[in-house]
């Protein structure tokens, strides 16, 4: 019986071809959504599930609280203070081992032989020892035991050793990383599947750290109770042990370095234990160590699949229930031959599981067809779906498309299975197919109210992109290049390149502004005072400020005549001066700060205009320029002519100096450019494909709800055309309803979309508004899409000839 019911759905979906493709196309795009979250979740699970130590491995986690605001909790952050380690190992029990890993080391300029550099990046942490075995990282080559335990010793992953170094096993090999030294390859991590959440290139040894703390290459961070950004601890704990019984000691260690502290200055440091297999996905922190996958975000995208896929149903439901007038004489014959509803509401049930398996295959063609595109995506440039791998997802996948299919089914087959057999073969336009046609419109107004917040969303996020991309941010971009280069060679690129006609100013920096990244110091302004400051700043050179085109407001700036005493003196932006309440720009010249990390004193020597330089939703806090030629990294250059001939000449003056190795040349405008698409692209990208799903489901519904109308009305139409109705009156009659459904739907929807994108926008220092004109051209979009989508149908049937309807009926 089975069969007969499927083949009697297979040559139902072949006999209504355009009502079976628009079903299983919008099963298919809302299958293909849900589909993707189930494999982004099934990916996320994965990670550091096959470590034997994952139950036992927890990250000590910190949320500080600020005495001077009243003791209150900052946001919890993954990394927490680094003398927490020893603290646990040595005065309290429970805790087997300790792993602490550490930031700043990796992404430098690598020299494998005496003047030779290579510019290839490689990322990397500070780590103990025990790092390989905590989190099972199996070497193809050294000793795990061993290879972390002396300074300047690095093991690299076999993806990293093979950028790197030609030979097969580079164990013993030199490797100059940036300023941070020379260190020796003592292993090499075999290639896994397995995923870690710490995706690394490289460890280098913790016990380095010291070394170049001395130097004063690094900050001292170690010993530092006070610090709780630059590292991160885990825990192993005893076998039998339990994490509440460690919470405990979390609270005295606590006590012991924060509870001496005064009630209203300070910050105090708690700490909270997480499990691996917690942190991915896990709660929504700072400071996450690797590329992070918070709950709350598959639970977002899971409700937008949610919703798509219901919206889907419920259109497979309308579409139904609209095209089952052409098989209610069927209905009745079986009826009156004998056919029972069960068998009846059976094969329907069939029929709609058949149309979600066909809508299955084609849901998996299209995550195929999609998959670069998502993969483009910033938050999911890390997954690794690999369909052919994992054949559970498959079982949950089939299980979904069955699922799907009775509950889309279900109403239509208890409706179609309940049709008098007298009646449907007396006159079939008689039979009422729904009487609460009202909770049709209701569902038709929810799902055009989604689609206009979507669209609305989508034109705020567009707009907001565009005043990143072309907002005055106090400096200049156009025609300008960005070349990373070693330390050794900046001086040598500078002086060749300024004798190029085509080059007309270069500078030597450290950062780029706008990426949110900087260097920071703590300062005083006198030995005075009690409490560090923080300032960020970039190391710049005296050409900063021609290169980048900023205003200088007070003082002067850094010059060839200054030479080596540069480094005695600093610049500030406006904001520096207002927070430090160093009166105004000129009241701030001559002023010394002292610097913690060197312990040196700088004089003010300039005031500079406030420029955007961390990232543009971010207000303008206090900054430092400081001329710093050890923490040089890259040039800046602006050109005349195209980027073409100015790249070529980049390269030509490179080769000179630096033969044989590859020059990296960035499009400074390009590079901001890329920064923004990576975070409001990726959003607008993946809103905009949702608004366009819901707007093409919503359509399908007003289709749907559209034909069974008009099938119904058909003999009403014949007759008033024969009585010399105009067809712009039938036009209008026919789809004055579906105009109020949509002029519902605009009125729930405005100011929705108004106040959930207003919202969002606070968040941000500089934004767009959701205005007048942004409004209304979503209510034009929407209104365009739903009054085709209906016209299409009044249309075609105000030109069927009457007598045809009549003759029929």
């Amino acid at each position: 019986m089975l069969k007969n019911y499927i083949l009697i759905a297979l040559r139902t979906i072949g006999k209504h071809r355009t009502f079976s493709f628009i079903n299983i196309f919008g099963l298919a795009v809302a299958m293909s959504i849900c589909m993707g979250i189930i494999m982004l979740v099934a990916d996320q699970m994965m990670v550091d599930r096959h470590n034997p130590l994952a139950e036992r491995i927890y990250r000590i986690n910190s949320i500080p609280y600020y005495r001077e605001e009243g003791n209150l909790p900052g946001n919890e952050t993954a990394t927490t203070t680094l003398p927490l380690k020893e603290e646990l190992l040595t005065k309290y029990t429970g805790v087997e081992k300790a792993v602490r890993l550490m930031r700043g080391f990796g992404n430098s300029w690598m020299e494998l032989e005496p003047g030779h550099d290579i510019n290839i990046p490689v990322s990397g942490y500070f780590a103990d020892p025990e790092v390989l075995e905590v989190f099972n990282h199996e070497l193809l080559y050294g000793d795990a035991s061993t290879a972390l335990i002396e300074p300047y010793s690095v093991v690299l992953t076999k993806e990293a050793a093979e950028k790197l170094f030609k030979v097969e096993n580079p164990v013993g090999e030199s490797l100059k990383v940036g300023d941070l030294g020379t260190y020796k390859v003592t292993g090499v991590i075999k290639k896994t599947e397995n995923r870690s959440h710490i995706i690394s290139e490289a460890f280098a040894s913790m016990a380095t750290v010291k070394s170049l703390q001395a130097a004063k290459v690094l900050d001292g961070n170690l010993d530092n109770w006070n610090n709780h950004s630059k590292g991160w601890v885990y825990v192993v704990l005893e076998e039998g042990k339990t994490i509440e019984a460690i919470l405990p000691h979390l609270t005295k260690i606590n006590q012991a370095h924060f509870g001496d502290l005064p009630a209203d200055t300070g910050v105090e440091v708690k700490y909270v234990a997480q499990n691996l297999l917690d942190i991915l996905p896990g709660r929504m922190i700072n400071n996450p160590i690797g590329p992070f996958m918070p709950w709350f975000l598959i639970y977002f995208l899971s409700g937008i699949a949610g919703i798509v896929l219901i919206t889907s149903c419920f259109n497979f439901t309308n579409l139904s229930i609209a095209r089952s007038l052409t098989r209610a004489r069927e209905i009745g014959v079986r009826k009156v031959t004998g056919a029972m509803r069960w068998q009846l509401f059976t094969q329907f049930i069939s029929e709609s599981v058949v149309i979600a398996l066909f809508a299955l295959v084609f849901a998996i063609a299209l995550i195929y067809a999609l998959r670069p595109f998502i993969e483009d995506l910033a938050f999911a440039r890390f997954l690794k779906w690999n369909l052919s791998a994992n054949y559970i997802v498959y079982g949950i996948f089939l299980v979904l498309a069955v699922v799907v299919g009775i509950v889309a089914g279900l109403f239509p087959a208890v409706v179609l299975s309940g049709f008098q057999p007298i009646k449907v073969l007396k006159n079939m336009n008689n039979t009422r197919l729904m009487s609460k046609v009202g909770l049709r419109k209701a569902l038709l107004v929810i799902q055009f109210s989604l689609s206009m917040i979507f669209i609305l969303t989508v034109i705020v996020l567009y707009n907001q992109l565009n005043l990143f991309l072309h907002n005055d941010n106090g400096f200049t971009t156009e025609n300008k290049l960005i070349v990373p280069a070693n330390s050794t060679s900046l001086t040598a690129l500078k002086t060749e390149l300024e004798k190029e006609s085509n080059i007309t100013s270069v500078s030597i920096v450290s950062h780029v502004p706008l990426t949110g990244i900087g260097y920071g110091q703590d300062i005083k302004l006198s030995a005075d005072e009690k409490d560090w400051r923080n300032i960020n700043y970039y190391a710049v050179d005296e050409d900063y400020l021609h290169n980048m085109n900023i205003k200088l407001v007070a003082g002067k700036f850094y010059s060839n005549e200054l030479n080596t005493s540069n480094a005695n003196f600093v610049v500030l932006n406006e904001e520096a001066v207002k927070s430090f309440q160093l009166g105004t720009p000129m009241d701030a010249i001559g002023k010394t700060i002292l610097f913690r990390r060197d312990s040196t004193e700088r004089q003010v020597i300039g005031v500079v205009k406030d420029y955007f330089y961390e990232f543009f939703g971010d207000r303008i806090s206090p900054m430092a320029l400081m001329y710093n030629p050890e923490e040089f990294n890259q040039l800046q250059i602006v050109y005349t002519g195209d980027f073409k001939q100015a790249s070529a000449t980049v390269e030509k003056v490179w080769t000179s100096i630096n033969p044989g190795i590859k020059v990296d040349v960035r499009d400074f405008e390009a590079e901001l450019g890329e920064l923004f698409q990576i975070i409001f692209g990726t959003l607008l990208r993946v809103i905009s494909f949702v608004a366009f799903l819901a707007i093409v489901i919503s359509c399908l519904g007003l289709l749907g709800m559209a034909t069974y109308t008009i099938e119904t009305k058909k003999k009403e139409i014949a007759i008033r055309k024969i009585l010399g109705t105009s067809n712009g009156s039938l036009v209008f009659n026919l789809s004055k309803g579906y105009v109020i459904i949509l002029l519902l739907a605009i009125l729930i929807s405005v100011p929705a979309a108004y106040f959930m994108n207003n919202f969002w926008l606070q968040n941000l220092a500089y934004h767009v508004n959701v205005d007048f004109v942004t409004i209304s051209i979503g209510i034009l979009v929407l209104i365009f899409f739903g009054l085709f989508t209906v016209g299409s149908q009044t249309i075609q049937a105000i030109r069927i000839n009457p007598v045809d309807n009549l003759k029929n009926d």
